[in-house]
Formats: structure tokens, sequence, C-alpha cells
């Protein structure tokens, strides 16, 4: 296949559709009124319900009835097509379809029973620049579909990936409820949809050459051209902060659990529960079972920095403990404590004896593993080791031996091996050893 044949699969031209036809139905899906506004008002209902109850099938649901994707289009098509009447009309309807939007909603908000803020409705305030790509990947997707003679459902499609009606009902529901930041989070993922399928549909009618309806000069090419990229600037910056929000919260996440996991065993203690705060970079560990002393707290919180929680805070808090129950208890109660005490305390053991166990064995599937990425290495030995000093410090390793028959090639692939297995074991605290293999 050459490259004229390539470049021919991704033309469009021959399967456009007729510029009057496609004018007709972008003009056509502008007005909200008589049929258009009931399913709006029918459509804004169904979003409320949806989002009032958790339920994401209701949601798409309303999505695919919603009629709100015409008058964005319309403005970015006479925009494109610098058909100032018709971008009038088109604000002016999409103007009118919000206020009734917003209105409906937050009158239904308002009387239904149920007021708690679900996670549908949560996801709807917080914008990121995730939500920009979505709306101008979506609106160049939705103004190909109409260009063409073949729509298929890409339209309906358009209007899910997009979601304009649950940040509208959202909006509605912050409204009803005097909660701001949730009426202009919901306000703002709003606006990012609607300037950047209007934005894609703008770029898409100017790159395929939609013929221009009116006559405009110069300047006027000129003022509507800057406000469009004012417009986008403007929606885009705080895009760009809360997307960086969005990544530092799932590492912090990310980084926080996996530090849980792997360190938050105390001999003695059980970790009853564990809660992350995002916003303020704290972890909180509750525990059960023995007091916990202060070495233990300060091995732990040297050890989250393994995890790159540097400047993350570390609580610890007791739970219960055995000592200060067991002061109010009776004898035969004392001795059920006991009892548990010891359960728990040889479940750990067994917990501690496994994951030995498991270590003592890793050697063969880092072998399996490798041996297909490094074929000279001929043998692996892997186990879990802890290292005395002087000064009383205990440090663990994780120690991997690797007899390879090329030994400079092996130490040319360290740096590669060294990260490969870090990763592999999730801890960076390793010791690697090569030597040229003896069998």
């Amino acid at each position: 296949m050459g490259i004229n044949d390539l470049l021919k699969r991704f033309d469009i031209s021959s399967e456009r559709e007729e510029y009057t036809t496609i004018h007709d139905s972008v003009e056509n899906g502008i007005e909200f009124k008589g049929t258009n506004l009931w399913i709006l008002i029918f459509a804004i209902f169904i979003a409320s319900v949806g989002l009032n109850v958790n339920s994401t099938a209701v949601i798409i649901g309303a999505m695919l009835v919603s009629p709100l994707m015409g008058p964005i289009l319309g403005m970015g098509y006479s925009i494109a097509t610098y058909d100032f009447s018709l971008f009038k009309k088109a604000f002016v309807n999409y103007l009118f379809a919000i206020i009734a939007g917003l209105l409906t909603s937050a009158l239904y908000f308002f009387v239904t029973p149920i007021y708690q803020a679900h996670s549908e409705l949560l996801a709807r305030t917080q914008p990121s620049i995730y939500d920009v790509i979505i709306a101008l990947v979506g609106g160049l997707a939705g103004i190909v579909a109409i260009s063409s003679k073949h729509k298929g459902n890409v339209v309906p499609g358009v209007a899910i990936a997009t979601a304009l009606m649950p940040p509208l009902c959202t909006a509605g529901y912050g409204l009803s409820s005097g909660n701001w930041p949730f009426f202009f989070g919901a306000l703002y993922l709003l606006t990012i949809n609607t300037v950047f399928i209007g934005s894609a549909t703008l770029i898409t009618v100017r790159l395929l050459r939609y013929p221009i309806r009116n006559y405009a000069d110069q300047n006027q090419k000129r003022m509507a051209n800057r406000w469009v990229s004012f417009i986008v600037v403007i929606t885009t910056i705080p895009s760009i902060y809360y997307g960086y929000l969005l990544v530092q919260k799932e590492n912090f996440i990310q980084n926080a659990n996996n530090f849980i996991t792997n360190e938050s065993y105390i001999e003695g203690d059980f970790l009853l529960k564990n809660e992350l705060d995002p916003a303020k970079r704290q972890i909180k560990l509750i525990y059960g079972g023995k007091m916990i002393d202060n070495p233990d707290k300060q091995r732990l919180a040297k050890r989250k920095n393994i995890y790159g929680l540097h400047d993350a805070k570390l609580i610890i808090q007791q739970g219960f403990s055995i000592n200060d129950v067991s002061k109010d208890l009776t004898q035969d109660e004392r001795y059920q404590s006991e009892i548990n005490r010891l359960k728990t305390t040889l479940s750990l053991a067994i917990q501690k004896q496994d994951s030995i166990t498991k270590a003592k064995k890793m050697g063969s599937p880092l072998y399996q593993e490798m041996k297909p990425l490094f074929p000279e290495i001929r043998y692996c030995s892997a186990d879990k080791q802890t290292f005395y000093t002087d000064a009383n410090l205990v440090k663990h390793f994780n120690v991997v031996v690797l007899g390879t028959t090329n030994p400079k090639k092996t130490n040319r692939d360290l740096t590669r091996i060294s990260k490969w297995l870090k990763v592999r074991l999730k801890s960076d605290s390793l010791k690697l050893y090569i030597e040229k293999s003896t069998f």
C-alpha cells in the first residue's frame, strides 16, 4: 500500500453531505421551542433523578434524549462561516436552554427528599484538562458525523462522552442547596464542553472549506477570531491547574496505598482502618492491640519517604489498647480479651510466615520473567534480608543474585535490570549482585 492509498483512507470529501443540507441540519437543531423544549425539560428531569439516586444508566439515557448539542454546534458552525445572525440565534437559544435547565433541575432538587451528594454529582464539580480533551475530540467527531452522509450513531455518542446534561443538573443542585462550589464547578465543566465542542466545530468547518454564508470584512473576521482565541485560552488555563491537582491526587493515593500495604505492620497490633486525605497530603492509620511505642511510629515515618511521601503527614492513632480495656473487665472478660489478642497475634504471625515463604520462592518467577528480556541470565536467587549496623539501625533489602554467561553485557544492562526489579518487586530497597554463571 502506497502513501497515496493510505491518505485516501483518511479522505472524507467523497462522503460529505451537500453544504445546503448540512446548513439546514445545523439550523434546525438550534431552536428550543415546542417539541425540542419539552424534550429538553424531560431530559433535565431524567438526568436530575439519575444524579439524585446515583444511577449511571439513567444519566446516560438523559444524555441520549437531550437536544443540547444543537445550539453548540450551531455557534461553532456560524462563527466558522461568519454567519453572525445565525450565531446570535444559536447563542440566544443556548442561553435560554441553560436557564430552563438550571431552573428545572433546581426545582427538582428543591422538592426531592434525597439531598445527599453522590459520586455522580461530585464527578461533575472538579473539571480538568482531560475534560477539555474529551470535549475537543467529541466535538470533532460530532461535526464530522453531521458533515457525512453516513451519520450513524456518532452524535448520541458524543452527547454521552462530553456529558452536557449532568453538569447542568449538578449546577441546578448547587443552586437549590446554596452549595456554590458545586454550582460554579459544574458550570465551569459545562463551559469547557460548550467552548471546545464549538471550537472543534469551527476548526473542522474551516478545514473542510465550507462556503461563507455571509459577507464579512477583514475587521469583523479578525475580531471574531480574536474573541474565539481569548475565550479558548481563558477556559483552558484553570483546567490545566485542576488537571495537575488531579495527577498529584492520583499519585498520592497510589503511593499511600503501596506504603500501607507494604509497611503498616506493627507486631502485636492490627490495622483497623486507614484514611487518606490527598488535599492535605495526610495518611491516618488506626490500630487496635498493644500500645504503640514511639520507635514503631518513627520507623513508619521514615519508611514513607521510600514511597515518595516525604511531605505527607502520617498520623498513627490507637483505636483501642488491650491494656486500657482490661482495667474495666471482669476476670472472664480479661481471659476472653487475652484469647482474642493471642488469636490476632497468631493470625499476624501466620501472615508474616506466609509472606516469608513467598519471599523465599520469588526467585523462580523473577527468573522466568527475566529470561526473555535478558537471555544471558542463567539463574536467579532472590530473598528479603535484614541488615544490622553498629548504630543499632535495621535496614531491609530485597537481595537479588543473578548468574550470567556474559558479565560485560549484563553490567551494561545493569541500570535497566535494576529499574525493572524495583518495579517488579514494588520496592526501591534493592541490592543487586551479578556473578559469572557457574552452572
